[in-house]
């Protein structure tokens, strides 16, 4: 007995850990909370938020070290200068999203982070940069069971206020109802003279404004770097999805409590404080599809949409062969390990595209198959000994299993809560991989043997493992052209276009969502497992979430809902990242623009301004005959009557 309660850790150190979660617990409130009133109001979740709350910190940071001007009229200077330029971004860019769906809104959103993340610092740098603490609240309380610092008192104290003022204001007063009636029926809203426009835009820049606020108030605490957003907007996206999509009073319940669940897991077991807010999730969503304080509406949840029909171009034998025809001659022209960098991210996002494509479901937790997958083949063929073949097969094995998990958990919900859903699992994922032994921490795992294919072929020749490369991507685009020009296919073009006539039809919907869902991660397992053995390296780089927006971005620039799309789409992005890697941080900046750039103009990529030229083309074609025909009409009809009259005696 006295070794068990020697093992309890003593009254301050778990009042401390309780003190920290009840701090990380404003954070997560304060970032939820603005996160609730965009979603709520402009049905949009905006991935920007992240980048939003750190240019809070730097905005205070520039004030301090260029202005002098300390953190106190910063509270206040640092919300209002990012509120407006949130609505900028908002009347400028936002609202040509809105009748978009949600997808496409999180889309641009994503690609506008990464455009403010890369220009920072690409400004200021990696490193993180010291703010100093106010004067007036630097010290401490000696409580007797603890010392509570004086500044972390205040941030807990402050952001129940904001939380609480920002539920009161939304939820009790006049120009809340304006803000609840306009999301419901704008155009009655805006008979009453109310100018709905303003109002949205005003919105969004006060949510905006709540996570610069945040960050703030975060300067003090932890060091200000330009990845202090993308750091915590996971964590935030996992507290909103556990409250309920859009609720102000889910925001920041779900955010103090799973603060304190946090503090609480590093007393009793450390290894577990990354993921334990993710395994809450999954406990959640399955009692509470819609969170614990969510509203359950289907039609909120939207699918994914994509406007280029599926075309088996595919089934033209003379482009097939051509295609395969430059695929033996391109090493030969090209370097071959940057080919091999094409053919496997061209396979991630062909498995990417079958489910956002064909089934209408944006996944954004696809790097943990590819990247779950790529550390077991590097470590069964390292460790282990086995061929590369095996070590692919295990990889994927493993990578179909666990979408298989995770697919039947997130196939509940659907749209943005479906993509919500896949990226909170994704961390999951990627918090093991951080911590688990075999898996070799920010080295990853170095010098994975090629071995030799079949005991024959030595693929440490990079000529040997392109062509090895090449004939599992062939085979693996073989697969998903089958897909989708199968009875499969069709059920999930059909599910994609209208669930619920589907449904009404007597399809098991789930069903052929979660097979679509496991094919997907299967294929991505794949990508992930030759990719470790191609270039030897298994990293964390593979597993974490912005893997799984690079294979998004790759589908969208070659052209959502074709076969063919991603492969020119990996050539884009591979490229633009091969040949302009020496610009440094501002390749992040031309991949957000990129992003941003095809989700507002080009929206079915290559593949869709391809096939929009050779339909042009072709009615130009159709006409010129049509022309030809109409003048030899014209011009054969009188012959043909003077012929006629002749024969006829007349």
């Amino acid at each position: 007995m006295t070794e068990l309660f020697a093992a309890l850790p003593s009254i301050p150190a778990l009042m401390g850990q309780l003190t920290v979660g009840l701090v990380n617990g404003a954070f997560y409130a304060m970032l939820s909370l603005g996160l609730a009133v965009i979603f709520g109001i402009l049905n949009i979740i905006n991935f920007a938020h992240g980048a939003q709350y750190m240019l809070g910190a730097f905005t205070a940071y520039v004030l301090l070290t260029y202005f002098g001007i300390g953190y106190w009229p910063a509270l206040f200077i640092a919300p209002v200068v990012v509120g407006l330029f949130g609505i900028i971004l908002e009347r400028t860019v936002l609202q040509r999203v809105y009748r978009s769906g949600h997808t496409y809104g999180l889309l641009l959103t994503f690609g506008l982070a990464l455009t403010i993340e890369g220009a920072v610092r690409n400004y200021f740098g990696s490193a993180g940069l010291p703010y100093s603490t106010p004067e007036e609240l630097r010290g401490g309380v000696n409580l007797g069971f603890m010392f509570l610092p004086m500044y972390r008192a205040w941030v807990i104290i402050a952001s129940v206020l904001v939380c609480f003022g920002t539920w009161y204001a939304i939820e009790r007063t006049r120009l809340g109802a304006y803000l609840r009636a306009a999301t419901e029926n704008p155009t009655m809203v805006d008979a009453f003279g109310i100018n709905v426009p303003l109002l949205i835009s005003l919105t969004y820049g006060v949510g905006v404004g709540l996570a610069a606020l945040a960050g703030v108030m975060a300067a003090p605490i932890y060091q200000v770097s330009p990845q202090m957003g993308s750091i915590q907007i996971i964590t935030v996206f996992a507290v909103i999805v556990i409250g309920g999509m859009g609720s102000i009073r889910g925001a920041i319940f779900s955010g103090f409590l799973l603060g304190l669940a946090e503090g609480l897991t590093k007393v009793f077991y450390p290894q577990a404080s990354s993921t334990v807010i993710f395994a809450i999730m999954a406990i959640v969503l399955l009692l509470r599809p819609a969170g614990l304080f969510g509203r359950d509406r289907e039609a909120e949840a939207g699918s994914a949409e994509t406007s280029i029909a599926p075309q088996n171009v595919l089934s033209n034998q003379y482009l097939v062969g051509t295609l395969l025809l430059c695929a033996v001659i391109a090493p030969f022209l090209l370097y071959p390990m940057f080919l091999v960098k094409v053919l496997c991210f061209a396979l991630f996002a062909s498995a990417v595209n079958l489910l956002l494509g064909y089934a209408g479901l944006l996944s954004f937790g696809h790097a943990a198959y590819f990247g779950g997958a790529a550390y077991i083949t590097a470590y069964l063929v390292k460790v282990g000994g086995l061929d590369p073949i095996s070590g692919i097969i295990a990889g994927t094995a493993v990578a179909t299993v666990l979408g298989l998990i995770i697919g039947w958990l997130a196939i509940r919900r659907q749209g943005i809560y479906f993509a919500m859903v896949t990226l909170a699992f994704a961390q999951m994922i990627y918090f093991i991989a951080v911590q688990a032994p075999f898996t070799g921490g920010d080295d990853g795992i170095q010098a994975v043997p090629r071995g030799h294919l079949l005991g024959l072929i030595d693929l440490n020749s990079n000529l040997a493992i392109y062509y090895f490369v090449l004939v599992i991507f062939i085979l693996g685009v073989w697969l998903v052209n089958r897909t989708i020009h199968s009875p499969f296919g069709n059920v999930l073009t059909g599910i994609r276009e209208n669930e619920r006539r589907m449904r009404s039809l007597g399809y098991d919907v789930d069903h052929y969502k979660l097979l679509a869902f496991v094919i997907s991660a299967a294929l991505a397992g794949v990508a992930g497992s030759t990719k470790s053995i191609a270039f030897q390296l298994a990293s964390l780089t593979d597993v974490h979430w912005a893997m799984s927006g690079e294979a998004i971005l790759i589908a969208i620039v070659g052209g959502i809902g074709t076969v063919l799309g991603p492969i020119l789409g990996a050539f884009v992005v591979a490229g633009i990242e091969h040949y302009l890697a020496g610009i440094g941080s501002w390749l992040t900046v031309v991949q957000g623009l990129i992003f941003v750039s095809c989700v507002l103009i080009f929206r079915q990529g290559i593949m869709g301004g391809l096939s929009r030229v050779a339909r042009a083309l072709s009615r130009e074609s159709s006409h010129d005959r049509l022309r030809v025909h109409k003048m030899r009409d014209r011009e054969i009809g009188p012959k043909a009557i003077k012929l006629m009259s002749v024969k006829s005696g007349d």
